[in-house]
């Protein structure tokens, strides 16, 4: 989709940093024109109206004008703040976490609608749901099949047989699962239950108001988030930092509980 001299969308704000003295420069993932970067001149003037519009996650329609090597913000009007994120560090860290996927996992002007309406929906359920951790699985396994890395969660990737209901092998090199027989073609491949690969094809395949209804065991979950952020490690080839600041936070919050105790 073309761009004129001014344009307008709605997006949601991944990055966003300091530039000069009053500016603050963004990294957006747009509804109709995908990753994109522009410059909000005086953004970070107290009395400016755009403050307030163009933080982290906020979903905003924006009017653009198109510049010689960058778009500059001209209009922000807030959509949706999703206040309840501002008020829990669990759930502003899983929010950004959902922020850097998209951001990592899309390339400029990448657009696609529903790698966008994924994302506002996610937000929207870090908001309300009770299990974040079953919102952000939810969300990685979507996204990644959007973005080419569907991992293969019903047949060997190797010998092609039918997985069976029983443990299995997740080979993050080849994007999927191995058989016990054909353990040999990935040593790496890590051990994964039987009702792990359960849960996982069930939210791979199943519309969010379906898989909403799920209660999980915590080995089960923290199983689940062990195999996923192996698997997009390996795709993004990096780590993320709201992944490290997630686990020194249970980390820290599980110290101080003892504590108490």
């Amino acid at each position: 989709m073309s761009r004129q001299r001014t344009f307008r969308s709605e997006a949601i704000v991944l990055r966003r940093f300091d530039f000069g003295e009053a500016d603050r420069m963004l990294i957006l993932y747009s509804r109709e024109y995908g990753k994109i970067r522009a410059l909000a001149k005086g953004a970070r003037k107290p009395q400016t109206r755009k403050t307030g519009h163009v933080e982290l996650f906020m979903r905003t329609n924006f009017l653009f004008a198109k510049g010689k090597n960058i778009d500059i913000v001209t209009q922000a009007e807030l959509v949706e703040a999703y206040p309840s994120l501002r008020e829990d560090l669990f759930r502003t860290t899983y929010a950004i976490y959902s922020l850097e996927l998209v951001d990592g996992l899309t390339a400029e002007a990448d657009r696609d609608v529903r790698k966008y309406e994924l994302l506002a929906n996610t937000l929207r359920w870090f908001e309300e749901a009770e299990e974040a951790r079953l919102v952000a699985r939810y969300f990685e396994l979507h996204l990644l099949s959007l973005a080419g890395f569907q991992p293969q969660l019903f047949h060997c990737l190797s010998c092609g047989e039918a997985i069976e209901e029983q443990d299995q092998f997740f080979s993050v090199e080849l994007g999927g699962l191995l058989c016990p027989g054909c353990r040999e073609e990935d040593r790496q491949a890590q051990p994964i239950s039987a009702p792990a690969i359960k849960v996982l094809r069930y939210l791979q395949t199943r519309s969010w108001d379906v898989v909403n209804s799920l209660h999980l065991r915590w080995e089960l979950h923290a199983e689940l988030e062990i195999v996923m952020h192996n698997y997009l490690r390996h795709v993004l080839e990096r780590n993320l930092r709201s992944v490290d600041f997630l686990h020194r936070l249970r980390q820290e919050t599980s110290f101080l509980n003892k504590g108490k105790e």
